[in-house]
């Protein structure tokens, strides 16, 4: 009998028997590790065929099981730092039958959501601030006079973020009882870099002073030393204690943080008496665990990178099922991005790139492998990111930095106060700009053009193909003009012949596509012009085309014209209506006495969930039959 015969009992004896944690306390310790082993399993053979975040969940299963096992959730509180980690945690807190819905339209959410399960503290699709909201919780439950636990679970690279930081000097000054689990797997999505990461990587303590502790610690907790108010000399003796045998003091206890580690993350019998002897502790505590990245299946292991969301893929050989076509297919915007980058830089000396731990994401690898002294990975740090683009460009270089647009949101005021203030020339990538699919409304990126129109001194372009994408970046980099942003979007593009001659554009003009002798005109911006250009073609309107390809400055030509000439005005733009395109259109048309039909289509005011691109397009009305339907006036 093959596995695909058996039954869900005879596949998972014990992982079937466990629909809510109060199942999983009922084992004994001794079979954990086979609850581990089947849960893993269920991971692989699950995402093998409904892909998802692959490797960060396979690596902290021991993990999962021992908090679930040893802490009364979801009375007590468990904060996942990013939800990559967290497909474990779902499938043990009552989601288990539902989990092939993960990342559908209508099926569970791609991240942890308080929406979606009571056990799901808070909504972690981002990166670094587990601490602080764990802190908040741990607080309140001190205020409230409860005993309730709450730990926070941050790796994959959070720590190099700078919330993190932040959260972690409250927690040292803030009475708590908070117990963070640094998962150090030596990994983001790429590998994790800066100093953080290599403290983290050496970080030691000596068997001589493991046995010593874990002694003095039984004894102090028997004799409840631990839990009294002199917790705080108790714990500068064994900071002292420990400096002496090892030779070292680490950042966190500096910080009075009482640590313990480095630890095995997969032994999950020696995780629950760990956590089982240190839970009850007043004061906060760090438990710092080594963990594998894709643990329990090779290929993962071998290249945690690749299968960080590897989509399809054999369960039993680990050979990723990539569709095949006999069609040449266009590249991703990305690589474009990324290969005109490069060949820019070979031309220019002063082109340097910088990403906040997205190399391989943004494709900015390409010139890394060949300039590896010009790239620039700051770690998971988007604030840091743009700061430190601009001390590049006050100092005559040409910096491009890449951000998922999602994410360019935590760096909003580093924008605005290091950049656009002092009109420095550091050109901002926004990749994955507009729906971006299963990954929900934490990676949306749709919020760019609202939130950046109004801040002086950016030039704000979007382009509507490959062509244009590096003809926007070649104009970027020619300029002196201040700061430029560029966003374009996830996934592949139309043009084959992408590599067209590199020539600049004028700043601030868009161009005509198609001139009509109807009354209405659509003016698009980005990507979704090519849907608009195929739905004027189908519905045999008359109606003439703009791409406006810059939202500032706008092009004032253009709308002169537009608004001499036609009745009918429909805006078309990858991001919220409030406050984008189609709202600067509607104000110019105002202030300079026009009355037009204005039809703004863009994203609507509220959260856009998940589901594939073309699902979420029409949900939202930005698909060519609602583009078609507008044109006809209905």
């Amino acid at each position: 009998m093959n596995v695909y015969e058996m039954s869900e009992k005879e596949q998972y004896p014990l992982l079937s028997g466990i629909e809510v944690p109060n199942d999983l306390r009922r084992l004994p310790v001794e079979q954990l590790p086979q609850v581990c082993s089947e849960l893993r399993r269920f991971i692989i053979h699950e995402l093998a065929d409904n892909p998802g975040h692959f490797a960060s969940s396979l690596g902290v299963v021991e993990l999962t099981v021992a908090l679930h096992y040893v802490f009364n959730t979801p009375e007590d509180r468990i904060v996942w730092d990013v939800g990559h980690q967290a497909y474990g945690h779902k499938i043990l807190t009552g989601r288990r039958h539902q989990f092939h819905t993960n990342r559908k339209l209508g099926g569970l959410k791609p991240f942890p959501s308080p929406e979606e399960s009571e056990y799901d503290t808070c909504t972690c699709g981002h990166a670094s601030n587990s601490i602080s909201i764990a802190l908040g919780m741990a607080v309140a439950a001190q205020k409230l006079g409860n005993d309730r636990r709450v730990v926070a679970v941050i790796g994959d690279g959070s720590m190099t973020g700078g919330l993190a930081f932040e959260g972690l000097n409250n927690v040292s000054s803030t009475p708590n009882d908070l117990l963070i689990i640094l998962n150090d797997n030596d990994m983001s999505i790429d590998r994790s870099v800066g100093g953080m990461g290599e403290y983290l990587h050496k970080l030691h303590t000596s068997g001589t002073y493991n046995r010593l502790r874990d002694k003095a610690g039984r004894l102090m907790y028997r004799w409840h030393v631990l839990n009294d108010d002199r917790k705080g000399r108790v714990l500068r003796f064994n900071n002292a204690v420990k400096s002496l045998l090892t030779n070292q003091r680490n950042l966190f206890e500096g910080l009075n943080i009482r640590y313990f580690g480095p630890e095995d993350g997969h032994n999950v019998v020696r995780l629950v008496e760990t956590l089982q002897r240190i839970k009850a502790m007043k004061g906060p505590k760090m438990l710092h665990l080594h963990t594998v990245k894709g643990k329990g299946f090779e290929p993962a292991e071998r290249n945690a990178t690749v299968w960080h969301a590897p989509g399809k893929f054999d369960p039993e050989t680990g050979e990723r099922l990539i569709p095949e076509t006999d069609q040449p297919q266009p590249p991703r915007f990305q690589d474009v991005f990324g290969e005109t980058l490069l060949e820019m830089a070979r031309q220019d000396s002063r082109i340097v790139g910088v990403t906040p731990a997205m190399p391989t994401g943004c494709s900015m690898c390409i010139m890394q492998h060949e300039m590896p002294e010009r790239v620039f990975d700051v770690g998971i740090a988007e604030g840091h990111a743009v700061t430190f683009s601009a001390g590049l460009a006050r100092e005559g270089m040409r910096p491009f930095c890449n951000i998922y647009s999602s994410f360019a949101q935590r760096a909003y005021d580093n924008i605005i106060h290091d950049v656009a203030i002092s009109r420095l020339n550091v050109v901002l990538c926004l990749d994955r700009a507009g729906i971006v699919g299963e990954d929900g409304p934490t990676h949306h990126g749709v919020f760019d053009l609202a939130c950046l129109r109004p801040v002086p001194n950016l030039t704000i372009a979007s382009p509507m193909d490959e062509h244009e994408l590096r003809r926007l970046m070649y104009t970027a980099a020619q300029g002196e003009g201040g700061p430029f942003v560029i966003r374009y979007p996830r996934g592949r593009g139309l043009l084959t012949d992408w590599r067209c001659k590199l020539e600049t554009v004028p700043i601030g003009k868009g161009r005509c596509l198609r001139k009509g002798d109807g009354p209405t005109v659509v003016l698009s911006l980005g990507p979704l012009g090519n849907v608009a250009d195929e739905a004027i073609r189908e519905s045999g309107i008359d109606a003439a085309h703009y791409d406006m390809r810059f939202l500032k400055p706008l092009d004032e030509g253009i709308l002169h014209e537009v608004a001499r000439r036609y009745h009918r005005i429909i805006t078309i733009e990858d991001g919220v209506t409030e406050g984008g395109m189609g709202s600067a259109v509607l104000e110019w048309m105002s202030d300079n006495g026009f009355e037009p039909e204005i039809i703004r289509l863009g994203l609507p005011d509220r959260f856009v969930e998940h589901g594939t691109p073309a699902e979420l397009y029409k949900i939202v009305g930005l698909d060519k039959e609602r583009i078609i339907k507008e044109l006809k006036g209905h």
